[in-house]
């Protein structure tokens, strides 16, 4: 007998620790979205890689015209207290899958995982 087992990754949850984000990653998933809410300065010196800028002044604006409701958001800044703010705005917005990745970029660093910097060019 042959049973049909389809890996699925891990669950998303309202704070994920950077191992878990890294985790989905490198499972190869694309269904999932990083936003860095920090400014934009900040954002072209470094940032997770492949995460999009959403800085927190324009963040349910520009989420609610690019992301649906129903996906994966993973919302990361320097601090704790700036992704539970915005993973909250989130939320309040309608987005149903929202999580603050806890200690965020720094915590990203620490493990040495893969970051970028620069200018994002949009064609």
């Amino acid at each position: 007998m042959r049973f049909s087992f389809i890996p699925t990754p891990p669950s998303l949850r309202e704070k994920s620790r950077v191992y878990d984000l890294k985790t989905r990653l490198d499972w190869g998933e694309p269904a999932l979205t990083i936003v860095d809410v920090r400014n934009h300065n900040e954002f072209i010196q470094g940032r997770i890689l492949g995460a999009i800028n959403m800085p927190l002044n324009e963040l349910v604006d520009r989420a609610s015209k690019s992301l649906e409701p129903v996906r994966d958001i993973y919302v990361y800044s320097d601090t704790d207290e700036e992704a539970s703010e915005a993973a909250a705005k989130l939320r309040e917005a309608g987005f149903l899958n929202v999580s603050e990745v806890q200690g965020g970029l720094p915590a990203w660093k620490a493990y040495s995982y893969p970051t970028e910097s620069g200018v994002v060019v949009v064609v």
